[in-house]
């Protein structure tokens, strides 16, 4: 049917509790979840973005009944030219973001890299010297699996989504208060999507492969919240969320 949309997408970002939160919402009987969490349409590079076919991705979803349609790909808020696409399928659709601590989630990220063999150097130099690899990536700039560091701009990415939507469609969660307390996180989504409450929820861990690692060295701590001073106190200013 031509007036076929996806309702809603959990946006971002990688490694900050999306995997939970998609496992949280498949138990919703209101929301119809894509067959997989992680679609990757908008950010198919493959695709003729001039005139998309959106039946691939309809595929994913099943449309025999009334329900909140959604999915989750946390690459969506980095990827570039992922949100104009996504605004441009659906200029209605909700996006939900989640959020964590940027330092963290660079962390996190290189230590799935590294026990999935990925990723061979070790987190200090990729936070550095490392970076330059995204000189040689297609496009230009942006990499799927070394961008530890870019994908924590949070502030420019979130600006950027709010001069393509009107902010009483975005929805800003962080990753630690579903991890703590899912209850009034999931209570904020049903409430942002319209679907009814999920009522309890039984507090479960939803994690994707094995990370492997010591702890995070405090130098490498110092240099990262040097290099996302500027762009937090953006988010700050934008959302009113920080992190330190």
């Amino acid at each position: 049917m031509a007036d076929r949309r996806v309702n809603f997408i959990v946006a971002g970002v990688q490694k900050a509790g999306t995997t939970a939160l998609y496992d949280y919402l498949s138990d919703n009987p209101r929301i119809a979840l894509s067959r997989v969490k992680e679609v990757h349409f908008f950010d198919d590079e493959t695709v003729d973005w001039a005139a998309p076919d959106y039946g691939t991705y309809h595929a994913q979803f099943e449309w025999e009944r009334q329900a909140i349609r959604g999915e989750a790909t946390p690459i969506y808020l980095y990827w570039p030219r992922s949100l104009e696409r996504i605004a441009a399928y659906n200029p209605a659709i909700q996006l939900i973001v989640m959020l964590r601590d940027p330092v963290e989630r660079a962390w996190s990220h290189w230590r799935m890299e590294t026990s999935r063999g990925v990723e061979t150097h070790p987190f200090s130099w990729c936070i550095r010297q490392g970076r330059r690899r995204l000189f040689d990536a297609e496009p230009w700039g942006v990499h799927r699996e070394f961008s530890y560091v870019e994908r924590g701009f949070y502030g420019e990415q979130v600006e950027r989504l709010f001069r393509l939507l009107p902010r009483e469609q975005v929805l800003l969660l962080q990753a630690e208060d579903l991890r703590r307390e899912p209850g009034p996180t999931l209570d904020a989504v049903g409430e942002f999507l319209g679907a009814p409450p999920q009522g309890a929820v039984e507090h479960r861990n939803v994690h994707v492969g094995q990370e492997v690692g010591a702890e995070l060295p405090d130098d490498d701590v110092a240099y990262l919240r040097d290099i996302y001073a500027e762009d937090m106190a953006r988010l700050a200013r934008l959302t009113g969320i920080s992190f330190w």
